[in-house]
């Protein structure tokens, strides 16, 4: 489920259009609500494997005396009995003890990856990308490359395709304004 939570994330992350994010959006908190119960089950299956856990230990504990106390009195068909006995609860403990220890860690797992993709929503549906910057912060670097490349005492050659055209600060101003508001326009704010 985590594996498709992620993958919907890079799809929604690459296609920024406000109102497809804002659609997509209640999709993808349904999903993390769903996430999140998945973690809740995970949570529960972990508390239940640590009762049966404790359980174990206690028969153990008591088998293991019972054993004692027959080998006090000289019981040895008692003993033979509770050597099985406690060889059984001993490998049920074992493989509790190892049940667990791979829940803590699926769990912690899950736990990481939601936290990861909680954090991912909340970019996308700001209209960041995933590892992206901001829609204020890609216009200003746009603004800030054209005033580096429009740096006044320039020489400029009219005839090289691609050159930029010699414009007066006002008219530079005035463009990188109207590329701000249209930057802003696209990413919806």
């Amino acid at each position: 489920m985590f594996d498709e939570l992620r993958d919907s994330l890079r799809a929604l992350s690459s296609r920024l259009d406000p109102d497809e994010r804002r659609r997509m959006g209640q999709g993808m908190r349904e999903a993390m609500v769903h996430a999140k119960l998945a973690i809740s089950d995970m949570r529960a299956a972990l508390a239940t494997t640590e009762q049966r856990l404790r359980v174990e230990e206690g028969e153990l504990a008591t088998v293991r005396r019972r054993q004692s106390l027959a080998a006090d009195i000289g019981d040895q068909e008692t003993v033979a009995i509770a050597e099985r006995f406690a060889a059984q609860h001993a490998e049920r403990v074992a493989v509790l003890e190892s049940k667990r220890l791979v829940q803590q860690q699926e769990l912690a797992l899950a736990e990481r990856e939601y936290e990861a993709m909680s954090a991912d929503l909340r970019q996308i549906l700001s209209g960041v990308a995933p590892g992206g910057e901001s829609p204020d912060a890609a216009a200003a670097r746009e603004v800030q490359a054209l005033f580096t490349h429009e740096a006044p005492g320039a020489t400029v050659d009219p005839m090289t395709p691609g050159a930029p055209v010699r414009r007066s600060r006002v008219e530079r101003e005035a463009d990188a304004e109207a590329r701000l508001a249209e930057l802003k326009k696209q990413f919806g704010r």
